[in-house]
């Protein structure tokens, strides 16, 4: 008898509609990988935030101005009290405070990658943090220290979904 090898019609069209769906539901997890990779910016410089935090909160207490408000600068741009500077960073209550400069100088990161947006109506001050060209909605806030006994507040990451 006379035996043919190969496959048939059927189970080509069988592997085809199979490899379809798998494409289906695997394409869309790796078209999203922009969205995931501004997520994961956002969560890094929040991390670098709140180490930076806790090691010039550790120099602040070492140098005893952790219960010290910082100081605005006057008019005649003279800088901050220097009881409230430690390394180049102006701290208040021992905690880097929500301006770009501190943030940009304390975490060694430019103001070219970054968006810093003040939050106006904040009280104690407050600075939304984005990547540059990102959408509106992909950004976190970083209240500063209100007194001696309240740290600052980091906002929520966004989902992956609004970035």
């Amino acid at each position: 008898m006379n035996q043919q090898k190969g496959f048939t019609l059927i189970e080509l069209v069988v592997v085809i509609i199979i490899l379809g769906i798998l494409a289906v539901t695997a394409a869309p997890k790796f078209i999203n990988l922009q969205s995931d990779a501004r997520v994961s910016a956002l969560q890094g410089v929040k991390g670098a935030l709140q180490g930076a935090n806790s090691l010039y909160y550790s120099k602040a207490a070492i140098a005893g101005i952790e219960k010290t408000a910082a100081t605005a600068a006057d008019s005649n741009a003279t800088p901050p009290t220097t009881g409230t500077v430690v390394e180049g960073v102006t701290l208040n209550y021992g905690y880097i405070q929500a301006t770009q400069a501190e943030i940009t100088a304390a975490l060694e990161i430019t103001a070219a990658d970054w968006t810093f947006t003040a939050v106006t109506d904040s009280v104690p001050a407050a600075i939304e943090i984005s990547q540059k060209d990102a959408p509106t909605s992909c950004k976190f806030t970083y209240t500063q220290a209100k007194d001696a006994s309240t740290p600052p507040i980091y906002g929520a990451i966004p989902a992956a979904s609004d970035c």
